[in-house]
């Protein structure tokens, strides 16, 4: 494997005119979950990847299963648990810039997640392992598991990715959120926070400084996204501003950030620069906002090679 993931994958409920949840009767169904949308993503820009987790033992989970499977992606390390339904969320659309959402994923098949579903030779396999901080906000077997998969890591040299996405909904105490997700970006190689992840952690508002915080908390390469500003980059060797791609019109920003760190992960896989995988990652990040759905707008590569040649002269 190039890239393992963990994490849990829902369906995700979203209406088909925008207003409040009350008012709608008519819903589009898809397929969400930070870990998967990497997967999803890595895969389509040609990557071997395995996603690991548990779902129901129900139709949803069915779905879930052939859906990844039928992207490429490798499910052998997923379980489907028949005593835990499939989580699901619902996005209530009130306009374009501003969309809800709303989880019913409490004692899911995914939270039900533990240490003995890891295979440490699958881990042991790939270069990197890709986690967030969603995961072990889910329950105290999830957050075993995202250490133990950690310590397996480690042990076997794979390089760890992680990326803050703070769910505070997920939360019951927003200080252990904070406690937990610093010493998780302490044990990772490359941490990809957004601006206001970093200022949740360490309230700090000044970006390069943001970023020199998590270098110092022990990571090798920060990646802070910024948005319509694009993100800014900061190692030991290396710092730099990259610029955002230009979007015309956003149809829906969810899923964005794990675009981003699908295309900037393809990036490192295909060993460009740290400034052209990053750019990358902006790429893929743009493209996931300008379509409807968590997943629906990630590029495979004949699409991203038409969004590339558009700003052609912006990669270097």
């Amino acid at each position: 494997m190039d890239v393992v993931t963990i994490g849990e994958s829902m369906m995700v409920f979203s209406p088909i005119r925008t207003g409040y949840l009350r008012h709608a009767h008519t819903f589009q169904k898809g397929i969400a979950g930070a870990e998967s949308n990497v997967a999803i993503g890595l895969s389509r820009l040609g990557h071997k990847v395995g996603w690991g987790s548990r779902v129901g033992e129900d139709e949803f989970g069915t779905e879930i299963i052939s859906f990844l499977r039928g992207e490429g992606v490798d499910v052998s390390q997923v379980i489907q648990d028949d005593s835990a339904p499939t989580g699901i969320y619902f996005k209530e659309l009130l306009r374009p810039e501003e969309i809800r959402v709303y989880y019913y994923r409490q004692n899911s098949a995914a939270s039900r997640m533990s240490v003995q579903d890891l295979n440490e030779e699958y881990i042991a396999s790939a270069k990197y392992l890709h986690l967030t901080g969603i995961t072990p906000a889910l329950s105290e077997s999830c957050r075993d598991t995202v250490w133990e998969a950690i310590r397996i890591a480690k042990k076997n040299g794979v390089k760890i990715v992680f990326d803050p996405n703070l769910r505070r909904k997920l939360w019951k105490d927003e200080n252990e959120a904070k406690r937990l997700l610093v010493e998780l970006s302490s044990y990772a190689d490359i941490v990809l926070p957004g601006v206001s992840e970093g200022e949740f952690l360490f309230g700090e508002c000044e970006k390069e400084v943001m970023a020199k915080r998590f270098l110092k908390n022990g990571s090798s390469l920060v990646v802070l996204k910024l948005g319509e500003e694009g993100a800014y980059y900061l190692s030991d060797e290396n710092k730099g501003y990259v610029p955002a791609y230009d979007v015309k019109q956003v149809v829906d920003p969810v899923g964005a950030g794990d675009g981003f760190a699908a295309g900037f992960l393809s990036g490192l896989l295909e060993q460009k620069s740290i400034y052209d995988a990053v750019y990358k990652g902006c790429v893929v990040g743009a493209a996931v906002t300008m379509a409807n759905g968590d997943v629906e707008g990630l590029p495979d590569q004949q699409s991203l090679l038409s969004l590339l040649s558009q700003q052609e002269d912006v990669l270097r």
